[in-house]
């Protein structure tokens, strides 16, 4: 089979890989019908993620028709259709038990991280039976990659352990992929103003089609200001990091209010200064982690009653053998206009 392999920072390339195989009873086998490409991925390819080796496959997102189970799967059989999790969870371990899934002791965020990924024709998946989902004919394929990931870590690490509550003023600090899933689902709790604040125009514009009632472009006016001046000086009660770099999160701990929130949700591949000189006095909280994915059923119930559509953060599509220039897109998303991309076998 294809497969998208990294090869060492910097470097990745479109090779011939042996084709999976069931190597567990739990395992299934799953041919890759459509992927996508995470910022998390951009991550590993800088070497901010030391834990992914060189030969690994990456993607931890998609959609696909189960090919092979194993012999203790149960709730899967050839031919299912199926979305993958990003996240692998065993159903059986102490995390598992209180939903922890992402430090499950036999799984968590392992896929295109310590085991081959869905940037593949053909992936396989531990424990299939707690780390896929059945598909509903005739379902948005599109928009279900979107809760293969960045859906539920918006909704788990931005929204939920940002205490995000009707009325609230919420501000999300990048408009990416998850900032704009961030945004989507902050919508559930009819937060009173959603401030969005990025670099780029065109997603700032996007960003007001999705819902935000302000927007701030960093370069063109001093972010912090602008957002105590429509608090009135008092700052926001949840602040959202959605970029993974030291400068967005010093945002967040500039604007949050006196008994609010910071709510970490990217990657950071370097350290960031704590000002706990400032917020020791603020009565804040600060959480962060990786998606658990436990929201993923309620997630699927909101697209199927048409209460969120994530398929609109789609703006691009490939074939999964073009997927070295879907890269350079999305690699390049300011330039490209790019959000999400989609890749179909």
């Amino acid at each position: 089979m294809k497969a998208l392999v990294y090869q060492g920072p910097g470097q990745k390339d479109w090779v011939e890989k042996a084709k999976p195989g069931i190597e567990k009873p739990t395992d299934v086998i799953v041919k890759v019908t459509k992927t996508t490409i995470c910022g998390t991925d951009l991550h590993i390819l800088k070497g901010d993620v030391p834990a992914v080796i060189e030969g690994r496959v990456l993607g931890h997102e998609g959609v696909g028709i189960v090919e092979e189970v194993g012999g203790a799967v149960r709730n899967f059989k050839p031919g299912d259709a199926v979305l993958i999790s990003c996240v692998t969870s065993c159903g059986a371990c102490a995390n598992c038990k209180r939903q922890l899934y992402a430090h499950c002791a036999d799984g968590g965020w392992i896929l295109g991280h310590l085991i081959d990924g869905t940037q593949a024709e053909y992936v396989r998946i531990p424990h299939g039976d707690n780390s896929l989902y059945p598909i509903a004919e005739g379902a948005d394929e599109e928009a279900l990659v979107m809760l293969s990931d960045i859906m539920p870590t918006g909704f788990e690490i931005g929204v939920l352990a940002g205490r995000v509550k009707p009325g609230d003023t919420i501000a999300i600090v990048g408009a990416g992929p998850i900032g704009m899933a961030t945004l989507l689902t902050s919508q559930f709790y009819s937060p009173g103003r959603v401030i969005m604040i990025d670099m780029d125009a065109n997603r700032l514009e996007v960003a007001k089609q999705f819902g935000a009632t302000d927007v701030i472009q960093v370069g063109q006016e001093d972010s912090v200001a602008r957002v105590m001046e429509l608090t009135a000086g008092a700052g926001v009660d949840v602040a959202i990091e959605a970029v993974g770099v030291p400068a967005t999160f010093d945002v967040c701990q500039k604007i949050v209010s006196a008994g609010g929130n910071i709510a970490n949700v990217g990657v950071h591949g370097t350290s960031v200064e704590l000002h706990i000189e400032d917020l020791w006095i603020k009565n804040i909280n600060i959480s962060m982690g990786l998606v658990n994915t436990n929201t993923t059923p309620m997630l699927m119930k909101t697209l199927q009653s048409g209460k969120v559509d994530p398929a609109k953060l789609v703006t691009h599509r490939f074939g999964l053998h073009d997927i070295m220039n879907a890269y350079e897109v999305f690699g390049n998303a300011a330039r490209e206009k790019a959000m999400k991309v989609i890749l179909s076998a």
